[in-house]
């Protein structure tokens, strides 16, 4: 079992839409997957069209206040071998009322620590911000995949999110990695995008994904419909293009596993 969070404190670089597409396309390639939706904008639950509120279900923020166990969280969507435990606003009051609260960084890691061995993958949403939730989301996942737009301001304030992850592994987590960098809206026909894609490589060498996830116009509708870009339209660029990232996460499950039969230090994730 991998357990990944999308993390990045700049909001609006693609992270919901990555943590979206990537679950879906793995499910798709017959991987069991659990994705966590700890964002209280819910964008995640969203976009696979659930609402807790009208659907009058419990979500992630009764669970981590200790009002609901995980099996009441966890919710079958419309595709095959994805499942969700979504989130609603209340989940932003969560950090002043647990505040007080001992262990307070590792309440998500020990409410699902009894589920996830049924599932291949499971990948976390985190907020656009540095504080409890995220700070949990990163106690419970063994590795960090890095959402960046290949814009100017792509690198701005990555050694902020670095060293919150240095200090996590330290402190609470000693297996936490960064195992990947996946380059969004990518525009193939400006130099800029180009220079990004170099300067995250050379930031990050060998941790960006060679599939790139290109501006495209069907992604950006396919959350209004509450369907992944695979279910919406299949032959998009979209959809091709987070195809090939999942393809490419399968490949890093490949090679771990050759490391860990080769008595390696890379072992399962």
């Amino acid at each position: 079992m991998r357990s990944i969070a999308l993390t990045n404190q700049k909001g609006g670089v693609g992270k919901t839409t990555s943590a979206a597409n990537l679950g879906a396309c793995l499910a798709a390639l017959d991987r069991r997957v659990l994705m966590i939706d700890i964002d209280p904008q819910a964008n995640l639950s969203i976009h696979f069209g659930v609402d807790v509120y009208a659907e009058n279900r419990k979500s992630i923020y009764e669970l981590m206040i200790g009002e609901a166990r995980v099996e009441e969280i966890i919710t079958q969507t419309r595709l095959k071998n994805l499942d969700l435990m979504p989130s609603n606003i209340n989940l932003a009051g969560a950090e002043i009322e647990l505040v007080g609260v001992v262990g307070r960084e590792t309440i998500l890691k020990e409410a699902v620590a009894g589920v996830l061995a049924g599932y291949d993958y499971v990948l976390v949403d985190c907020p656009p911000s540095l504080g409890l939730l995220t700070l949990n989301a990163l106690t419970t996942v063994r590795e960090v995949f890095i959402p960046l737009q290949t814009e100017f301001f792509a690198l701005q304030g990555m050694s902020k999110l670095i060293e919150t992850i240095r200090l996590v592994r330290r402190r609470l987590n000693p297996d936490l990695q960064v195992a990947g960098i996946i380059a969004c809206m990518y525009d193939g026909r400006t130099r800029l995008s180009q220079e990004v894609c170099a300067n995250i490589q050379e930031y990050f060498p060998d941790k960006l994904f060679r599939s790139v996830i290109h501006k495209n116009v069907k992604l950006a509708e396919a959350p209004s419909h509450g369907k992944p870009i695979h279910a919406y339209d299949r032959a998009s660029r979209g959809s091709r293009d987070y195809m090939a990232l999942a393809r490419e996460v399968l490949a890093q499950e490949e090679l771990l596993r050759r490391e860990a039969a080769a008595g390696g230090d890379g072992g399962s994730h």
